[in-house]
């Protein structure tokens, strides 16, 4: 519900002009489950009076029902906890988004999960966020996920933190309590990239200090909630300086235009600008800035336009447009970066991936996991993987030719998301931090080659009447599904454990010696022995 307006009754036009014009912040809720977040947004939406009466009714019938708030009370948090799940168990599972406005400002909010098991349902919500909120129960203080989402939040380069101490009816409203908290989160984040934090002691439950400034904390004397959230400056969290415009698709309607359609990350392009097109380094002007309004002077951050050209440059779906007055861009087939982990399935180095990278997608691999970073104490560990919701210092190897720039300078050409090659799911996201130096001196291991084939190394006997037949149709089985073998005729130790060092599966007819594993083809059909094989975890 949007915020009223005595133009909606006298000049609709000017209205829906007006709030069309209006700043766009795009803020999360995080922090330790239980902390309070699905409450604190419904006590926005509710003070600031930006819910329907249909809505409130319906809220206030599920609160007999679903409520955790007792006898009498609207349990506000159900306003954004909607799945059954998180209705039955009283938390968020799934990110909840919720849009309302002010006469100044449109808010789009994303309440994330808080249980560790949702870390990469937080990290996505906060990966468009302009500003993030992080509750924090005064009752308990810093918690681990109050540090694994203010970890993640400077990660993503959010450049705005909120800390909310929420229930401080539960503690007296002590101004001692809201201090002590204040001064152990200040301790944890002092090695973390946070500008502008603020602190501001609340109830969600009761709405202190969320819309209206609360009578019970005299001595505080900050804003509330909703005025940092209007008053906040985000105006320059852009990077204005590096013009950066990813190609997304090439319009050619008709013989007498050809455009390059697509959204503009970083900086600003002026009509008559010098551009360079990566990677091919063919360069040209600005013809013409066009939008579905008509041609435009200059265009920004993030506006979606389209750009034409002086001269017919070969430029595709991918390419990245960038100012010639500006920081030239990164082209390199290696980088370094952060990943966070999303996926079950453990990330190994040398599975090949495929990378998207602004509107460029391209296969690829992590050639190193250099450490695992903890992020309750920010130290740094040795990895050979990373698990589900672990993040870790990286080098990836690309098959291609990429165009990037750190993260820090800008996010819309210094991130990327992994993308797992047979399901098509997304399995992670990387923040990248600049080239790396090229790790040619270091030797490819056994277990980098077998992470490539997702299987590991070993040496199999085939035997039977019909050995050698299995063995080759063994071998055309595993092939198709993405491993790597070779069938040995005749073989020897050497030559097996040649092929065990290269990561292979060595399939050895009628021969034992040397082998992990012998299968006799007259008594296990090809699928039994290739289920066997999983079994065992050679091939996965």
């Amino acid at each position: 519900m949007s915020h009223q307006s005595d133009l909606i009754s006298t000049d609709i036009n000017a209205y829906l002009a007006q709030h069309e014009r209006k700043e766009l912040l795009r803020f999360l809720t995080c922090g330790n489950v239980d902390d309070g977040k699905s409450t604190l947004i419904g006590r926005l939406l509710h003070d600031s009076k930006m819910i329907y009466e249909d809505q409130l009714a319906a809220v206030q019938a599920d609160s007999v029902k679903s409520g955790t708030t007792g006898a009498g009370k609207i349990d506000l948090a159900l306003l954004v906890d909607g799945l059954q799940a998180e209705r039955e168990q009283g938390i968020t599972i799934d990110v909840a988004y919720r849009y309302f406005s002010t006469s100044t400002r449109k808010f789009i909010i994303a309440d994330t999960p808080g249980h560790e098991q949702y870390t990469r349902n937080m990290a996505t919500g906060a990966s468009t966020c302009d500003l993030a909120i992080i509750l924090i129960d005064a009752r308990y203080g810093v918690q681990t996920q109050t540090k694994r989402h203010s970890f993640i939040a400077s990660l993503l380069g959010i450049q705005h933190i909120i800390v909310a101490i929420n229930k401080m009816d539960l503690v007296g409203y002590s101004e001692e309590t809201f201090n002590k908290i204040k001064q152990d989160y200040l301790q944890f984040t002092a090695s973390l990239a946070l500008h502008d934090v603020r602190f501001i002691p609340i109830s969600a439950l009761d709405g202190d200090n969320v819309v209206n400034r609360s009578g019970n904390m005299p001595w505080f004397s900050g804003e509330p909630l909703m005025d940092a959230l209007n008053n906040v400056k985000i105006a320059n969290d852009h990077n204005f300086a590096d013009a950066r415009f990813p190609v997304q698709y090439v319009n050619r309607p008709n013989l007498d235009f050809r455009g390059f359609c697509g959204t503009v990350a970083a900086g600003v392009f002026r009509q008559g600008d010098k551009i360079t097109a990566l990677p091919s380094g063919k360069s040209s002007r600005i013809k013409a800035i066009v939008t579905y309004d008509g041609e435009r002077a200059e265009a920004f951050p993030p506006m979606a336009v389209t750009f034409t050209l002086e001269d017919e440059i070969d430029i595709s779906r991918g390419d990245l447009i960038v100012g010639n007055e500006t920081q030239a861009a990164t082209v390199a087939d290696k980088f370094r970066a952060k990943i966070v982990w999303m996926h079950e399935k453990a990330l190994t180095p040398g599975r090949q991936y495929t990378l998207k990278l602004a509107t460029r997608s391209v296969s690829g691999s992590v050639s190193m996991i250099h450490h695992r970073i903890d992020v309750n104490t920010l130290e740094h560990h040795d990895a050979s993987e990373l698990k589900l919701n672990e993040i870790g210092n990286c080098t990836l190897s690309v098959n291609a030719p990429v165009v990037f720039d750190p993260y820090k300078t800008s996010k819309g050409t210094g991130s990327f998301i992994i993308i797992d090659r047979l399901t098509n799911g997304t399995v992670g996201a990387g923040m990248i931090i600049g080239t790396t130096e090229d790790e040619v001196s270091r030797p490819v291991s056994i277990e980098e080659r077998a992470a490539r084939f997702s299987q590991q190394a070993a040496a199999i006997s085939i035997s039977g009447t019909n050995g050698k037949e299995i063995a080759y149709q063994l071998e055309r089985k595993l092939f198709d599904n993405g491993h790597a073998a070779t069938v040995l005729e005749a073989s020897d130790a050497g030559l097996i454990q040649a092929i065990k060092n290269a990561g292979l599966i060595g399939l050895c007819v009628n021969g034992k010696e040397g082998c992990d594993s012998a299968f006799d083809s007259d008594e296990l059909p090809i699928d039994d022995i290739y289920n066997s094989l999983k079994d065992r975890k050679i091939i996965y």
